[in-house]
């Protein structure tokens, strides 16, 4: 997440978007021993959960599931620790705990309405009543027993009486057949009664359960967005923010580990650098928060002044700097340079793709020909999406002719072709890099880069997410995050789950991949640019033109 301030072309109603942005699948990174049993492995993840290390829970058990990938009992482990994370979430969210758990009971069900007339209409695949409802009560159930949404509303219960509820929802209430809004209005009404009765639980807190749960019988990707996380979401959008410029996640222990350092913003002009973790803000130690506390003391209004300690391998005592929040522009395209001058080899990294993608592109294209550009790198290494439109006309400046992506949803609006238009083409030899954490937007260039033969793609197989998300604003500030439709490459290949696999592999060790320059490039030491400088240099593909 943007944890500088906390962590689509359509500007009416709802915007379409592809990317892996802030989705559990793509937590941490590291290599974990699992292991050497399905059941030691279940043990293990089971022990981080009675603790209430739910993200290192769900590292462990999707580390664990690429070993042995049908067992039910680590299958459900990393379903109960993603809905434990995402409660921790909320709970340790001020707009949630101040906008939303603020609501009377029937404006909760309002909102509850809402979500799930959206998701009944749009969600790309037909999800029941029935199903909807039963994954809030699911969600509660849980709740009951998570630490955070505990200390809220539950502090001094009766754990007799607690356990009772919890069997009651099991007993009256797990799957219960439910018909159209009427009859989940009528079985959420029901249950918050007898949680009020026998706890003097709120009754908005359990509609909110079922509000937030609701798209846990969807795909990973779908989600209700709490009006910070909306808030944010649209920034990211137009790609900019107050804040220092900071990408982090906790790692318990050690603080806030920076995964990113946006270049030109207070962080950066401060000395931080990707690796480095927040030990201390404003004072406050922050090795044993979650991102969302830490994200709390890190967000301001702009020319506001934070002070941090910085833990940092750089050297041994900890680094003790002072940013001001300030606006941050966040690039589509940070690097565009020319790597060999006597070739006329240039470099584009691109970053994300957002509301100034295009003409950044076209920016940095021009450019980078008067300076003598004759082929292109085209870095996409960590490249989570964005938008759908974006994407496309991206893609058109490369793609002469032809259709660029298609998508395929349950509305008619979500089935759509775009195609490439001659004019404005850059006809240049082309090398794609990509890697695993190359997501959607990302997929559909490398899925047109691949089925028109336009260039040659470098790196690692990417991260195989190949669905449609449109936002929707719903009520009292949130959004509804939804898949809406799936893609496919220009000769109808979907690689959900699978991945583009380049044409040039590169290995490269993941403690090593994790420190590559962001917002620069080291065209020796790193291995996935180097290697496309042989390809463009070998097989006379310059000297060809």
């Amino acid at each position: 997440m943007l944890g500088s301030l906390r962590r689509w072309t359509r500007t009416w109603a709802w915007v379409v978007v592809l990317t892996a942005w802030c989705t559990p699948a793509v937590l941490g990174g590291k290599s974990r021993d699992v292991g050497s049993t399905p059941q030691t492995a279940a043990a293990a993840g089971a022990a981080l959960e009675q603790q209430g290390h739910w993200r290192d829970a769900i590292e462990h058990y999707q580390a664990a599931l690429k070993q042995w990938p049908d067992d039910p009992a680590l299958g459900y482990g990393l379903r109960r620790a993603k809905i434990h994370f995402g409660i921790e979430r909320r709970y340790h969210d001020d707009s949630f705990k101040e906008k939303l758990l603020t609501l009377s009971r029937h404006d909760a069900l309002e909102l509850f309405d809402a979500v799930l007339e959206r998701i009944r209409g749009n969600y790309v695949e037909d999800i029941s009543t029935t199903s909807i409802v039963a994954h809030g009560t699911e969600s509660l159930w849980l709740a009951l027993s998570n630490e955070d949404f505990r200390r809220q509303h539950l502090f001094g219960a009766d754990s007799k009486r607690i356990q009772r509820l919890k069997d009651l929802l099991h007993q009256r209430y797990w799957n219960k057949p439910v018909f159209y809004r009427e009859g989940a209005r009528q079985l959420i009404n029901e249950v918050a009664d007898q949680s009020e009765s026998l706890l003097g639980l709120s009754g908005t807190a359990v509609v909110l359960e079922y509000v937030f749960g609701a798209c846990n019988c969807l795909d990973e990707y779908s989600s209700v967005l709490t009006p910070t996380r909306n808030h944010d979401l649209h920034d990211n959008i137009k790609g900019e923010f107050v804040g220092i410029g900071i990408v982090m996640e906790a790692e318990l222990g050690q603080g806030m580990a920076l995964r990113n350092v946006l270049p030109d913003s207070p962080a950066a002009e401060a000395g931080l650098r990707p690796g480095d973790h927040l030990v201390k803000i404003n004072g406050k130690d922050c090795r044993f928060m979650t991102t969302e506390e830490a994200a709390g003391l890190l967000s301001g209004l702009a020319g506001s002044r934070v002070d941090l300690e910085v833990s940092t391998t750089r050297q041994t005592e900890p680094l003790q700097v002072s940013c001001v929040r300030r606006k941050v522009e966040v690039k589509s395209v940070p690097v565009a340079k020319i790597l060999d001058s006597g070739r006329g080899i240039a470099y584009i990294q691109q970053s994300g793709f957002q509301e100034s993608t295009v003409f950044e592109m076209q920016m940095a294209l021009h450019k980078l020909s008067r300076q003598g550009m004759r082929a292109l790198i085209w870095d996409l290494r960590g490249n989570p999406g964005g938008l759908l439109q974006q994407a496309a006309d991206v893609l058109d400046l490369f793609i002469e002719q032809g259709v660029l992506v298609t998508t395929q949803g349950r509305t008619p609006d979500q089935n759509q072709e775009f195609r490439a238009h001659a004019e404005g083409t850059w006809h240049i030899p082309l090398v794609l890099l990509i890697d695993e954490n190359s997501a959607s937007a990302s997929e559909i260039v490398a899925g047109a880069i691949r089925d028109h033969h336009r260039g040659t793609i470098v790196g690692r197989k990417s991260y195989g997410k190949w669905t449609v998300q449109s936002i929707y604003p719903v009520r009292r500030g949130t959004g509804l995050r939804l898949t809406t439709a799936k893609f496919l490459s220009p000769h109808g290949h979907w690689l959900s789950k699978i991945g583009v696999t380049p044409d040039v592999l590169v290995e490269w060790p993941e403690e090593d991949r994790l420190v590559r320059p962001i917002g620069d490039v080291d065209p020796v030491g790193d291995r996935d640019v180097a290697r496309a400088l042989e390809v463009l240099t070998s097989g006379q593909i310059l000297t060809q033109r």
